[in-house]
Protein backbone atom coordinates (compact mmCIF):
# COMPACT_ATOMS: atom_id res chain seq x y z
CA UNK A 1 0.00 0.00 0.00
CA UNK A 2 1.62 3.29 -1.07
CA UNK A 3 2.07 6.08 1.39
CA UNK A 4 2.59 4.01 4.53
CA UNK A 5 6.27 4.77 5.15
CA UNK A 6 6.91 7.44 7.78
CA UNK A 7 10.51 8.22 6.74
CA UNK A 8 11.39 9.37 10.26
CA UNK A 9 9.55 12.68 9.95
CA UNK A 10 6.36 14.29 11.27
CA UNK A 11 3.38 14.12 8.92
CA UNK A 12 3.49 17.71 7.67
CA UNK A 13 7.25 17.60 7.07
CA UNK A 14 6.96 14.28 5.22
CA UNK A 15 4.15 15.52 2.96
CA UNK A 16 6.01 18.73 2.14
CA UNK A 17 9.20 16.80 1.39
CA UNK A 18 7.39 14.41 -0.97
CA UNK A 19 5.63 17.29 -2.75
CA UNK A 20 8.96 18.97 -3.30
CA UNK A 21 10.64 15.80 -4.51
CA UNK A 22 7.80 15.01 -6.95
CA UNK A 23 7.96 18.57 -8.29
CA UNK A 24 11.72 18.31 -8.73
CA UNK A 25 11.40 14.91 -10.45
CA UNK A 26 8.82 16.21 -12.92
CA UNK A 27 10.92 19.32 -13.55
CA UNK A 28 14.29 17.63 -14.14
CA UNK A 29 13.43 14.07 -15.13
CA UNK A 30 15.52 12.34 -12.45
CA UNK A 31 16.69 12.70 -8.85
CA UNK A 32 19.08 10.83 -6.58
CA UNK A 33 17.76 9.88 -3.15
CA UNK A 34 17.47 6.94 -0.78
CA UNK A 35 15.63 3.81 -1.92
CA UNK A 36 12.73 4.20 0.54
CA UNK A 37 12.17 7.84 -0.41
CA UNK A 38 12.36 6.90 -4.10
CA UNK A 39 9.60 4.33 -3.60
CA UNK A 40 7.36 6.93 -1.96
CA UNK A 41 8.13 9.49 -4.66
CA UNK A 42 7.34 6.92 -7.35
CA UNK A 43 3.83 6.36 -5.99
CA UNK A 44 3.05 10.08 -5.83
CA UNK A 45 4.63 10.94 -9.21
CA UNK A 46 2.82 8.17 -11.04
CA UNK A 47 -0.45 9.29 -9.49
CA UNK A 48 0.17 12.86 -10.72
CA UNK A 49 0.96 11.68 -14.26
CA UNK A 50 -2.16 9.48 -14.32
CA UNK A 51 -4.32 12.40 -13.17
CA UNK A 52 -2.73 14.71 -15.78
CA UNK A 53 -3.55 12.30 -18.62
CA UNK A 54 -7.25 13.26 -18.42
CA UNK A 55 -6.41 17.00 -18.79
CA UNK A 56 -9.75 18.40 -17.63
CA UNK A 57 -10.34 21.20 -15.15
CA UNK A 58 -10.68 18.88 -12.15
CA UNK A 59 -7.38 17.18 -13.01
CA UNK A 60 -5.63 20.54 -13.35
CA UNK A 61 -6.90 21.63 -9.95
CA UNK A 62 -5.79 18.37 -8.35
CA UNK A 63 -2.29 18.64 -9.83
CA UNK A 64 -1.97 22.33 -8.90
CA UNK A 65 -2.92 21.45 -5.32
CA UNK A 66 0.02 19.01 -5.10
CA UNK A 67 2.78 20.29 -7.39
CA UNK A 68 4.55 23.32 -5.90
CA UNK A 69 5.49 25.14 -9.15
CA UNK A 70 3.01 26.32 -11.74
CA UNK A 71 5.56 25.93 -14.55
CA UNK A 72 6.05 22.25 -13.64
CA UNK A 73 2.28 21.66 -13.66
CA UNK A 74 2.09 23.23 -17.13
CA UNK A 75 4.99 21.04 -18.30
CA UNK A 76 3.21 17.99 -16.84
CA UNK A 77 0.04 18.67 -18.85
CA UNK A 78 1.74 19.87 -22.06
CA UNK A 79 4.75 17.53 -22.39
CA UNK A 80 4.92 14.69 -19.88
CA UNK A 81 1.34 13.34 -19.78
CA UNK A 82 0.85 13.27 -23.59
CA UNK A 83 4.05 11.27 -23.98
CA UNK A 84 2.56 8.56 -21.71
CA UNK A 85 -0.90 8.60 -23.31
CA UNK A 86 -0.68 5.01 -24.59
CA UNK A 87 0.96 3.65 -21.42
CA UNK A 88 -1.11 2.18 -18.56
CA UNK A 89 1.44 2.78 -15.79
CA UNK A 90 5.08 2.38 -14.86
CA UNK A 91 6.16 5.90 -15.73
CA UNK A 92 9.19 5.88 -13.42
CA UNK A 93 12.22 3.66 -12.94
CA UNK A 94 14.29 3.18 -9.79
CA UNK A 95 17.96 2.23 -10.24
CA UNK A 96 19.93 1.34 -7.10
CA UNK A 97 23.37 2.96 -6.98
CA UNK A 98 24.89 1.53 -3.80
CA UNK A 99 25.49 2.81 -0.28
CA UNK A 100 26.00 6.48 0.60
CA UNK A 101 29.48 7.32 1.89
CA UNK A 102 28.46 9.06 5.12
CA UNK A 103 25.93 6.70 6.68
CA UNK A 104 25.79 3.75 4.25
CA UNK A 105 22.15 4.40 3.37
CA UNK A 106 21.11 2.57 0.20
CA UNK A 107 20.91 5.17 -2.60
CA UNK A 108 18.94 5.11 -5.83
CA UNK A 109 18.21 7.21 -8.88
CA UNK A 110 14.56 7.63 -9.78
CA UNK A 111 13.83 8.85 -13.29
CA UNK A 112 11.00 9.14 -15.76
CA UNK A 113 10.98 6.37 -18.36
Amino acid sequence: MPGTRKLGRPTDHRKAMLRGMVTYLLENGQIETTVTRAKEVRAAAEKMITIAKTSDLHAKRQVMAYVTKESVAKKLFDEIAPSYADRKGGYTQIIKTGPRRGDAAEMAIIKLV
